[in-house]
């Protein structure tokens, strides 16, 4: 089966429609107000809409309320709900149940117990997301850290599962070589500068997974 692939975010519209060219599976959409990479859902909802039937639409939130996720859900037309930050099993399961779409659970990895975190997410979610850990005090994601990818060949649990964190165009082969990842998830590896996409390398990553 073909690595999927998602493109983390996407704030405007040529680099929405770069990830559909390129056969990207997923488009991100961030709604964490600290993140470079930020949209509200009033900014978002033109690019659901665009999105709609093209691409998965998966909007990541970092300890965000009830409202704010149903807000951004409504807006952007979201396919997927990725948790960020603290949220425990039982959070991720009322969200699933509340909003009746996937899952993601983004754990921060940095040895072997963090790993194996993710049993205790096995009932709750519909994917695991193993991204680096970031300095105490720092964004929890998009800032291209990478962890010990080694850690993952003795995994093996019931969920799908994705991998991100300091993944570009220079090591995603040998990302996959190691772990096999049946999805990865790239931001800052497909930027010209933080916030702002590269068509070009969002291209040249994407035939790069293929190629893998």
């Amino acid at each position: 089966m073909a690595t999927r692939i998602k493109i983390c975010g996407i704030r405007t519209g040529d680099a929405l429609e770069a990830a559909i060219a390129a056969h990207a599976d997923h488009a991100g959409f961030v709604f964490y107000a600290p993140s470079p990479r930020a949209l509200t859902p009033r900014e978002a909802a033109p690019l659901g809409e665009r999105a709609a039937g093209r691409i998965g639409r998966v909007g990541l939130f970092v300890d965000a309320t009830d409202a704010e996720i149903a807000e951004a859900v409504a807006a952007a037309r979201l396919s997927a709900l990725q948790l960020h930050g603290h949220e425990t099993p039982d959070r991720a399961a009322a969200l699933r149940a509340r909003h009746g779409i996937p899952v993601w659970k983004a754990l921060s990895v940095a040895g072997e117990a963090d790993i194996a975190r993710a049993t205790l997410y096995r009932d709750a979610v519909d994917l695991i997301l193993f991204d680096a850990k970031t300095p105490k005090g720092t964004l929890p994601g998009g800032m291209g850290l990478r962890f010990d990818w080694s850690l993952l060949t003795k995994w093996r649990g019931p969920n799908d599962w994705g991998l991100a964190g300091g993944i570009g165009l220079d090591n995603v082969a040998e990302a996959l070589a190691v772990t096999a990842a049946p999805l990865i998830d790239v931001s800052s590896g497909v930027e010209s500068a933080p916030g702002v996409k590269d068509p070009a390398k969002i291209a040249a990553f994407c035939r790069a997974v293929r190629a893998a």
